[in-house]
């Protein structure tokens, strides 16, 4: 096992409490807009589209309001950085409504408000990936996702924010400081896409997009009671890069309030592109067909690996909640029943660790090799690098080898299962000055992302994975629970899905109240 990083807390030079934070921060939704901003807020994205391209709302009443959300709620949970100006916005929302007079239309996201993560290449906002040493960085042209976006009409108001380097699933960084909890402040957002999480809970943002290497849409899904989707390896095409062909841990994806809105934003994502050849040619568009098939989980065969035989540490009420969750499943006439894969879980998580610290190594050596760099990053980071560089090429196969025997056995448990399930955490919630869980349960997490080990069977499988709002515990703190399914299989996870969400379990409808932080300590 590999020496673990010190448990370091936030850097002292990281705004924690967000500028701006106010003591009598008003409910959501009340005082910072106008009734009929609060109107539009309550849309989903399809439907704020439909009202759009009905002439029903204009872009500038729609980018006026998203604003104004923007102003009231951002300075509580942290989560939208890098924010363009609002006149600018402004102009160019009325330049939206302009091309919809004139009948044209850029596509369903036309003159909808994004903020894209600040992982994913902006051509014309920073791209600072959280680290001091790419603070204000531009990139010269967008990545493959967000051109898609930017195409399909979207308007970009700014970034959402990421630990650095995406590294732990916790969103604190030196440039922008740590992103709150949409249900609680005190409390963290999860990562690596906290800020897109913490900013659709709070009607910030319509829809959102992120990605995932270990629970990156799925965890901070799970913390704000919303869908996110990690989907099949290739759906999304990543890039540009360096490197098209090695790194397979990693994959963009989109996060949503309802499923129907999380399937329109795949099918904006997806899609074969000829600088990515590992890229799924499947016609995306068929990932947003209506969905009509209601019963789509009645006779659904649902595998429920819970904590893996008490090898995975889970914090009190976890399981609880997510099997409260799979019981709608099973009055949809689904049927659930535990099982153990044969392969080791330990196992696995050896393999995660060399993959995952080759991959690092392989994007930060540069930096790390550079003294005066280094010195910039943050002790995980350094830490994946370590490793990774002391990693052989022998040990790169074997863990290539060892991943490809998980997804053999997943195949042999997919005869008997159409999806399996996990936790989509191992423990609720955090406070947001702890940069990681150092005990579950009694038990001792020996590296920065051990607490997170129940996402690696999904990440390692390359196979489609989704968060269901599983509900909350009696402190009001939200979980969800993960469903794996086949390869390519994404159509029908997200059918189960829909099914569930129709299911109309009512923490579904639970939304965040604003409430101040905790008084933060002295530094």
């Amino acid at each position: 096992m590999p020496i673990p990083p010190p448990s370091s807390p936030l850097p002292s030079d990281s705004p924690t409490s967000p500028p701006g934070a106010s003591s009598s921060a008003p409910s959501v939704g009340e005082g910072a807009t106008s009734p009929a901003q609060r109107e539009i807020l309550a849309l989903g994205a399809l439907a704020l589209s439909r009202a759009i391209h009905a002439r029903e709302l204009s872009c500038r009443e729609v980018m006026d309001a998203y604003l104004a959300q923007i102003d009231a709620a951002n300075p509580v949970v942290n989560a939208i950085v890098s924010r363009r100006d609002h006149e600018v916005l402004m102009e160019e929302a009325g330049e939206y409504d302009r091309e919809l007079a004139a009948g044209r239309s850029r596509g369903w996201l036309h003159g909808i408000p994004q903020a894209i993560k600040d992982l994913s290449a902006t051509r014309d906002l920073p791209t600072s990936m959280g680290s001091p040493l790419f603070k204000g960085q531009v990139p010269q042209q967008d990545g493959i996702m967000v051109r898609r976006m930017r195409e399909a009409g979207a308007i970009f108001v700014g970034k959402t924010n990421t630990p650095e380097f995406g590294l732990g699933s916790q969103t604190y960084n030196r440039v922008f400081g740590a992103t709150r909890n949409a249900f609680d402040p005190a409390l963290c957002a999860g990562g690596s896409s906290g800020g897109a999480a913490a900013a659709l809970a709070m009607r910030m943002l319509p829809v959102a997009d992120g990605s995932d290497m270990m629970g990156s849409l799925r965890n901070p899904a799970a913390y704000h009671n919303l869908f996110g989707m990690r989907p099949s390896f290739g759906r999304v095409p990543h890039g540009p890069g360096p490197d098209i062909f090695g790194h397979q841990l990693a994959t963009e994806g989109p996060m949503a309030r309802s499923v129907g809105d999380l399937a329109r934003l795949l099918a904006t994502q997806a899609g074969a592109h000829p600088r990515a050849p590992l890229s799924l040619a499947d016609e995306p568009e068929r990932l947003a067909d209506p969905f009509d098939d209601l019963d789509a989980a009645s006779g659904l065969r649902i595998g429920w690996l819970g904590d893996w035989q008490g090898y995975l540490a889970m914090e009190e009420g976890v399981l609880d909640v997510c099997q409260g969750a799979l019981s709608v499943f099973e009055r949809l006439g689904a049927r659930v029943e535990p099982v153990v894969p044969e392969m080791s879980p330990e196992r696995l998580w050896q393999s995660w660790l060399v993959l995952r610290q080759w991959a690092v190594a392989g994007s930060l050596s540069e930096v790390w090799t550079d003294d005066s760099r280094r010195c910039q990053l943050k002790p995980e980071a350094c830490w994946e690098v370590e490793q990774g560089m002391g990693r052989t090429a022998l040990d790169v196969h074997r863990a290539n080898v060892e991943r490809s025997a998980w997804y053999a056995c997943l195949l042999g448990l997919f005869e008997r299962f159409d999806a399996l399930a996990l936790p989509s955490a191992q423990v609720f919630a955090f406070d947001v000055d702890t940069p990681w869980p150092g005990q579950i349960a009694g038990r001792t997490m020996d590296t920065y992302h051990r607490w997170m080990e129940v996402v690696i069977a999904g990440s390692l499988s390359g196979c489609p994975v989704i968060n269901l709002p599983a509900g909350f515990n009696p402190h009001g703190q939200a979980m969800g629970v993960q469903l794996i399914a086949p390869h390519r299989r994404d159509r029908d996870l997200l059918r189960w899905a829909h099914a569930f969400e129709q299911a109309a379990p009512d923490w579904l409808e639970r939304e965040p109240e604003w409430r101040t932080p905790k008084a933060q300590p002295p530094r």
